[in-house]
């Protein structure tokens, strides 16, 4: 394990300065983020708490509001169009409390180690898990990646405007937020970005839903959806998936040591990720709220995905179909920079290359050439003609969910290794609180595979 990043020992150093007056030796990466914390080290020293947090905030607002994806929105939707307010609005809140808990172990192992995930379990345990995890996470990305494209199209759809906008729009967004060649500028315009995820929210406002219902729903988990169990499942299944997923843990564990993060920064930190959950789970809820507007007006027929914003029009008005649009837009497009930052983090990292948006693209060609290709890849996906996309966007969630475990066991073990962490790792409540996430993670995951699969072979109706 490396000694945490010097802090700069004049306070007053300035970003274009910081290479200048830095130890020679020190590279570029290094000059930049010294950068960074030498404003973080003026801030503290000054008291200027909001400041502080300000300058300290990011990868767990990023991974909270990232994860509300085109896919996780729309299944917030299709499940508020399908059952109405109910037992899901309440559940939204509980797997965002859940990731909470997951992700704050990964930012204090990012910030205690100074090493991303990927590099932390190879060192650790060996390149066999960490070629393993890394490629779980490429396969799973990739696919996510295409439900994002497809939700950008589909918001796109709504404004008469074609596949190859949405596809060269994510990918622009992709080589523009990369041309910073710094984390800081980096973070700064994904979060720009990320802000109108609250469009939904908006969206549900304006539809003015009964929040006699609303609350009662709060307060009660009820009703319980009805229907068949193997739906049931999979809701469960997607809803977990729409909160909690692997690429979260390989961002923000990253994210946190390529911000710089140190010890000193974990009570700023767990305030990102709680924020960041907070208003994830206000937007998730939002977007479910906006699709019980269908649930009167489908008459047991719900359109499909492509037509989503076109029939809340007609049911709930042209200003909150826009909306939704809209947001359907910013949702896949934020996911898009996080997710193809996630597996720039995990290719670089296991392989041992430079893995940091503080490198340039020449120092970092692996990093910066994997956010660009995996994101042209599912780009090219969505314009091939005869492409399953629904069937994508509708599983992606899914599939998140089934792969969750195994990520979150190594978490676990990382977070609570004392050689490694010290007297930051796990105490005993948070891991009984981890292991009951990781059991009912897995629970939701193997009775829906197996009910499905006892369906496929006729042992049950």
């Amino acid at each position: 394990m490396s000694a945490p990043a010097p802090m700069a020992g004049e306070p007053r150093v300035s970003d274009e300065g910081a290479a200048a007056l830095l130890a020679p030796g020190l590279t570029p990466e290094d000059a930049a983020r010294s950068a960074d914390r030498a404003r973080v080290h003026l801030a503290r020293n000054r008291r200027r708490r909001w400041f502080l947090l300000w300058l300290l905030i990011g990868p767990g607002i990023l991974a909270m509001l990232g994860e509300n994806d085109g896919p996780s929105m729309i299944s917030y939707a299709t499940t508020g169009a399908t059952y109405g307010l109910g037992f899901f609005l309440p559940f939204i809140v509980v797997t965002f409390a859940m990731a909470v808990i997951c992700q704050e172990m990964c930012m204090r192992i990012g910030a205690v180690t100074h090493r991303g995930f990927s590099q932390l379990l190879t060192q650790r345990f060996g390149p066999v898990w960490g070629w393993l995890t890394a490629g779980d996470l490429v396969f799973t990305n990739l696919v996510t990646l295409v439900a994002e494209f497809v939700a950008i199209r589909v918001g796109m759809r709504y404004f008469g405007l074609g596949p190859e906008v949405a596809a060269a729009l994510g990918v622009v967004l992709v080589l523009l937020a990369l041309s910073g060649r710094r984390y800081w500028r980096w973070e700064r315009i994904v979060l720009g970005l990320a802000i109108f995820n609250c469009l939904f929210l908006v969206a549900a406002l304006l539809e003015g839903p009964d929040w006699g219902r609303v609350g009662h729903a709060f307060a009660t988990f009820s009703p319980f959806p009805a229907g068949g169990l193997n739906t049931l499942l999979l809701l469960l299944s997607s809803t977990i998936g729409a909160t909690v997923t692997p690429w979260m843990v390989f961002f923000q564990q990253s994210a946190s040591a390529d911000k710089g993060l140190t010890p000193r920064d974990l009570a700023q930190g767990r305030i990102d990720t709680i924020a960041g959950a907070v208003f994830a789970a206000a937007f998730g809820c939002g977007a479910l709220i906006a699709g019980a507007a269908l649930a009167s007006h489908a008459h047991g027929e719900l359109p499909d995905l492509v037509g989503f914003p076109a029939a809340l029009r007609r049911s709930a008005g042209g200003a909150v179909a826009t909306l939704f649009a809209l947001g359907l837009i910013e949702a896949g497009a934020v996911a898009v920079l996080t997710i193809s930052a996630s597996t720039g983090y995990a290719i670089g990292e296991v392989l041992g290359r430079a893995s940091s948006f503080n490198n340039s693209a020449r120092g970092a060609a692996l990093f910066y050439g994997s956010n660009v290709v995996v994101a042209a890849i599912a780009a090219g996906v969505i314009l091939i003609p005869g492409a399953p996309l629904l069937s994508i966007a509708l599983n992606a969630n899914v599939l998140a969910t089934v792969l969750l475990p195994v990520t979150l066991v190594f978490v676990i073990m990382l977070a609570s290794d004392r050689e490694l962490m010290g007297r930051f790792a796990n105490g005993r409540l948070t891991n009984t609180l981890a292991g009951l996430i990781v059991a009912f993670v897995s629970l939701c995951s193997a009775a829906y595979g197996v009910d499905s699969f006892l369906q496929t072979v006729h042992v049950i109706g």
